[in-house]
């Protein structure tokens, strides 16, 4: 077969592949975490390229320097083929869909800190990865085997669902939570396992008799887990002997339910959605001490209190951090998330009272405070790491003790470490601002044919650099990429993805010695055609995707315009990734020019970039797309005048449409209600048409507290001026954006007497991972739009 002929056979396939394949990352090696001084590294991966079954391994390099990859654990080899039809509890599917997880078996893990004791869960059931070590060959003998399964058997609605376990630091122990109850197992010996609640949330009626329970303990509350990225509900203190806990009411959320119209027999589930401009739940943080008796079994509670804040001004919980030599470190934001406090809870802290809480720093902003994931760390020598956003050098910086240390124009998204030399963080340049580039990024990403590639070191790239605390920036990542971190003392493991190589990339690093930890995912079969540049007055960052050279759209004079947006906030999609355009290449493929801007309010670009959509995200951000489409001729122009590369099409601007999901979505249907005459047709997948009907976190923060700028926002009143061709599709079982969202947008339209399609999808989620709905929504979006601009 020529290779014309497999590229087009590779785009043909590519929607069903890309589902089958979890998005081409099964078989790929992912959630890497050094262990030890750095040597070892635990990481996740499937056994092949269509395998959703993750299993446990170990990345470790020998005494002569060579390196090697243990499996320490594998869900088919301990539960046989009951591992391939994962059954696990609600709460484990609500915080996967939290964190966009799709894969099963082995999905998240926790670790000793010696990195010799691993636990985890399969299908609801807990198990315990012991690692010995073999005196003669230095390698690796794990030992896996299911933790204290007898009492789980014996009375399950006491002890379980087993949700988010976390092995104490020193190895012995082992909490999690039911939910209900926090659960104490003490790990074997002589004794053998066993199971304490140790605490536990519980209502009682007027009689004494169990009512409605709308607490929880030991979980992150909805918009925790789905805007501030924090998944854990509860914290080990390092000494093995105190732990933090959240417990939370929900009593003053909405209930919302989700149903499944097409099983009328099934009744609607229920839950608590804390939606935008009414109650949050109520979180409380509680610190106790634990004891132990001779056989190191649990023997008890001490020491227990709750924390102390003022929680009416400050309600919620963005972050924990609890460093070994140190008091844990708590960090609440007020409702506006316009102010927060930094505070240390009193544990082991001379002459203060368990629980008590001192304030270590304040920050506020007109606006809003974002939250950098690591922030706030203590350093070993007791300095206070903590996030800016610096509106007067327009970087999203880190302080030590208060002094800005970063230096201006590298925006800080992530810490992934924090030691007494350095800090080890993501960061985005602003080239603007850091005209300079460290030398071992000279020619990477920084020649204009190259960037047009492949990217520059700017907003498009999540580098990986160490900053010291004079400001001096020593990258660890060269090429422009979507990159991370896992650092110990002698090694680190640094993965992503960029523009040279179609799958996720994970290298081991150790001193001179250095292994690329090995992947069988597939490969979509083609290279996305791609050009980055920048468009319109405010420079947007721009992907054009062309059809493939073998396309039979390859040599077109003009095509269609395909605007592909998620163009809202708190993301982007101008990425130096090819995962992010192999989509676009399918429909480029189709007969499409492709166009993806990022626009005002995506991430990357500043604090005043991300502000700029403050109160008028629909206004602003639809603004940028049209200003994308606008400046696109004489951007393709330009492009194909410099003759470096095969010629792109010229953009027909009188057939642009839009897809696009979630706030993609939202401003899908935006285009063709209020810009008609730029636009001619639009598919619009869970689109949130009525801000009142998000949730509080995100939505505040961009809208604020007036319903009359929720009004101004909001799209359903629109609904009148359709005059062009618009497709919703939404899932039932959506519990991030709900159906009624597309449900009001779709009356308003029936109302106005304006036709549109709507495709609702049975039993899909705000993600798409069925194999045949992956296909169909994209081929029937194909046909509708072609039939729109024909």
């Amino acid at each position: 077969m020529s290779e014309t002929n497999d590229v087009n056979d590779a785009i043909k396939h590519f929607p069903r592949l890309r589902a089958r394949t979890l998005r081409f990352g099964c078989g790929a090696p992912r959630s890497a975490q050094t262990v030890g001084d750095g040597s070892r590294a635990l990481f996740l991966r499937s056994d092949g390229p269509e395998d959703l079954v993750t299993a446990l391994w170990l990345s470790w390099f020998d005494e002569s320097g060579e390196h090697h990859e243990t499996k320490l654990a594998d869900p088919r080899e301990l539960l046989g083929a009951t591992a391939d039809s994962e059954d696990v509890p609600a709460e484990e599917k609500a915080r996967r869909e939290r964190a966009r997880e799709g894969g099963t078996g082995i999905v998240g893990y926790s670790a000793d800190d010696d990195g010799n004791r691993i636990v985890f869960t399969i299908n609801g059931r807990l198990f315990l990865t012991d690692i010995d070590w073999n005196d003669e060959t230095g390698a690796p003998e794990p030992h896996t085997r299911e933790l204290a399964g007898e009492w789980l058997d014996e009375d399950p609605e006491m002890y379980t669902p087993v949700l988010n376990p976390r092995i104490a630091p020193d190895g012995e122990h082992v909490l999690y939570t039911t939910g209900s109850y926090l659960m104490l197992v003490d790990i074997g010996g002589e004794l053998g396992d066993r199971i304490t609640a140790v605490y536990g949330v519980s209502v009682e009626d007027e009689d004494g008799n169990p009512a409605e329970n709308t607490w929880k303990i030991g979980l992150a509350e909805f918009v925790a887990g789905e805007e501030m990225d924090r998944y854990d509900g509860f914290w080990w203190a390092p000494d093995s002997q105190h732990v933090l806990f959240e417990s939370f009411d929900t009593a003053d959320e909405p209930t919302w339910y989700i149903s499944d119209p097409a099983d009328p027999e099934k009744p609607a589930a229920g839950r608590r959605y804390p939606r935008a401009l009414t109650r949050n739940a109520d979180v409380y943080l509680t610190v106790i001490t634990l004891a132990f008796d001779e056989n190191d079994r649990y023997a008890g509670i001490t020491g227990n209190a709750d924390v102390d804040w003022d929680r009416e001004a400050y309600e919620y919980v963005a972050a924990v951090s609890w460093r070994r030599g140190h008091d844990p470190l708590v960090l609440v934001q007020n409702r506006r998330q316009t102010r927060d406090q930094v505070l240390e809870v009193a544990v082991a802290a001379d002459g203060a009272a368990l629980g008590a809480t001192r304030v270590l720093e304040e920050h506020a902003n007109e606006q809003w405070i974002d939250l950098v994931h690591g922030t706030p760390a203590y350093t070993p020598d007791d300095r206070l790491v903590c996030s800016l956003n610096d509106m007067a050098t327009d970087t999203n910086r880190l302080t030590v003790d208060g002094r800005p240390f970063t230096p201006a124009g590298w925006n800080v998204r992530t810490v992934l470490a924090v030691t007494d030399e350095d800090v080890l963080a993501v960061v985005q340049r602003a080239p603007e601002i850091a005209t300079e580039v460290p030398r071992a990024w000279a020619g990477s990403g920084t020649a204009s044919d190259a960037e047009s590639l492949f990217g520059g070191h700017d907003a498009r790239s999540f580098d990986v650099v160490s900053i010291d605390y004079n400001g001096t920036i020593t990258p660890v990542t060269t090429d422009p990429g979507q990159w991370t971190a896992s650092r110990g003392e002698r090694g680190i493991v640094v993965s992503g993805r960029d523009m040279r190589s179609a799958r996720a990339q994970m290298r081991h690093i150790l001193g001179e010695q250095s292994a690329t930890i090995s992947s069988t995912a597939a490969e979509p079969g083609f290279a996305p055609n791609v050009t980055f540049t920048r468009l319109g007055e405010h420079q947007l960052y721009t992907a054009i995707i062309a059809p493939s050279p073998s396309s039979p759209y390859a040599h077109a004079d003009k095509l269609p315009v395909l605007m592909k947006p998620y163009g809202g906030p708190g993301f982007q999609q101008v990425v130096a990734s090819q995962s992010f355009y192999w989509e676009g290449q399918w429909w480029a493929d189709q007969g499409f020019l492709v166009v993806t801007a990022d626009g005002r309010g995506t991430t990357g670009r500043g604090p005043a970039w991300d502000r700029a959509i403050f109160e008028n995200m629909k206004g602003v951000t639809l603004a940028d797309q049209i200003e994308a489409v606008n400046a696109l001729p004489e951007a393709v122009s330009r492009l194909n005048a410099d003759g470096r590369r095969p010629g792109v099409p010229a953009p027909d601007l009188d057939k642009v449409c839009m897809i696009g999901w979630s706030y993609g979505g939202f401003l899908s249907a935006l285009a063709v209600l209020d810009a008609p005459n730029v636009f001619k047709a639009a598919c619009a997948g869970a689109p949130p048409t009525d801000w009142t009907l998000y949730d509080t976190h995100y939505t505040e923060r961009y809208l604020g507290l007036d319903p009359d700028v929720y009004r101004r926002n909001g799209i359903v009143q629109d609904a009148p001026g359709l005059v062009r061709p618009l497709m919703l599709i939404h899932g039932f079982a959506d519990d991030n954006v709900t159906i009624a969202h597309s449900l009001r947008l779709s009356q308003a339209l029936m109302a106005a007497g304006r036709p549109h399609t709507f495709l609702p999808l049975t039993g899909i989620t705000h993600m798409t991972n069925d194999e045949t709905v992956a296909e169909n929504l994209l081929t029937l979006q194909r046909d509708f739009l072609r039939d729109a601009l024909a």
